[in-house]
């Protein structure tokens, strides 16, 4: 009897562990489970955006000779003269110091033709020297395409204008990022009838300036010539912007 007893009460102990055990856990779970609750209804995540237009201060030019020669190294020759007439012109005429100018592509490569009868076959060959070259005094871009193109320049394009130092912006952007989050936030915690707490965290995506292109492709400069006979660009404004990803206490 017992025997008996101390069996059924070692039994009794066991459940009685098994079912504290499992409360145990329910319990921890049930904490686990109230604190994701709670992360999740007590913060609003937002990105804030910030933009401003500015007047840029710098072009970036596309300045090219391509030359068509029978033998490569007569396009080659070619095409380096006239490049070396235009940088001559750029630094001398242009004052355009040596690091705003730069190589950007350079290749001599045959001209293929085909027909049924002879296959494919060689015939001339193709130079092409692209510079890109910075240039600062906006209201004189037109002039200075017109001289790239006098001196033998026949592929020019892409003007892409730009803020130069975009640094110097960078504070007033990320004040209207700030304050367009700010706004975003607000409402989404009216909106929930709940009240904003403070910030918890922010984090920024890439801040910078997004140049407007002016496309030009110029094989002839008459097709962009006005009635004077000189070619007309305008800068336009340029955006530099920002982007925070901002996290709030909800009340």
């Amino acid at each position: 009897m017992n025997k008996l007893a101390k069996s059924f009460g070692t039994v009794m102990l066991a459940g009685s562990l098994l079912v504290g055990g499992s409360a145990l856990s329910a319990v921890f779970q049930g904490t686990a489970t109230a604190y994701a609750d709670e992360v999740q209804k007590n913060v609003v995540n937002v990105v804030g955006k910030g933009e401003l237009s500015i007047k840029p201060d710098i072009v970036y030019l596309s300045i090219a000779v391509d030359t068509s020669a029978a033998t490569a190294q007569e396009a080659q020759k070619t095409n380096a003269a006239k490049i070396q007439k235009i940088t001559a012109l750029l630094k001398n005429t242009w004052k355009i110091a040596d690091k705003d100018i730069q190589s950007t592509q350079f290749y001599v490569q045959p001209n293929y033709t085909y027909n049924e009868k002879e296959g494919q076959q060689v015939k001339g060959y193709n130079a092409n020297h692209t510079l890109v070259v910075a240039y600062r005094d906006l209201a004189k871009v037109g002039e200075l395409l017109d001289a790239a193109s006098a001196a033998g320049a026949n592929n020019i394009g892409n003007a892409r204008f730009a803020v130069e130092d975009s640094s110097a912006f960078e504070a007033q952007v990320i004040e209207k990022a700030m304050a367009n989050a700010d706004v975003k936030a607000g409402a989404i915690a009216k909106a929930a009838k709940r009240s904003l707490g403070q910030v918890i965290s922010v984090s920024q995506s890439d801040i910078g300036s997004q140049p407007v292109f002016f496309d030009q492709t110029l094989k002839s400069m008459a097709a962009s010539a006005d009635a004077a006979g000189s070619t007309s660009v305008q800068p336009g404004e340029v955006k530099v912007t920002t982007q925070l990803n901002v996290t709030y206490e909800l009340k």
